[in-house]
């Protein structure tokens, strides 16, 4: 008899799940798995500043998590990661990067470095948004419109 059950978050089944769908994915595109990278930004004493997770799958990189330490946000950091993902996607062969941000946290960060706004989805609590941002590369990794 089949059950359903309702319960905490379960790692074998997280990894179960994720190995299906990609699978399924790699069947259906034909492109591999995702393949992630990530930049960090430390302190001459190793003190992190700030850092960047993302990942490859085909054409397409999307920017995971993107984090500066509040008293050095005015130093170029965020800048300067976001430009280092778009380069290592470029390497990949990505020429679209994607990233989803929170109305009150980046979303004009994106829109200054030449992404465009997608869509929007509503019910974060506080009466935010989640911003769905994407850029095009151009044949050298930077923007397609520059």
């Amino acid at each position: 008899m089949s059950e359903l059950s309702v319960g905490k978050l379960d790692d074998d089944l997280e990894k179960r799940l994720g190995e299906e769908l990609d699978a399924f994915n790699a069947a259906a595109t034909g492109d591999p798995e995702e393949d992630s990278f990530a930049i960090q930004v430390t302190e001459d004493d190793g003190e992190l500043i700030g850092g960047l997770t993302a990942y490859t799958w085909g054409s397409l990189c999307t920017v995971d998590l993107l984090w500066v330490r509040e008293d050095r946000r005015q130093d170029g950091w965020g800048r300067r990661m976001l430009r280092a993902a778009e380069l290592e996607a470029h390497k990949r062969g990505c020429d679209w990067v994607t990233v989803s941000t929170y109305s009150f946290q980046a979303p004009d960060f994106y829109l200054r470095y030449g992404y465009q706004e997608t869509g929007r989805t509503p019910g974060v609590p506080g009466g935010h948004e989640e911003i769905h941002l994407i850029k095009r590369l151009g044949p050298d990794g930077t923007s397609a419109d520059s």
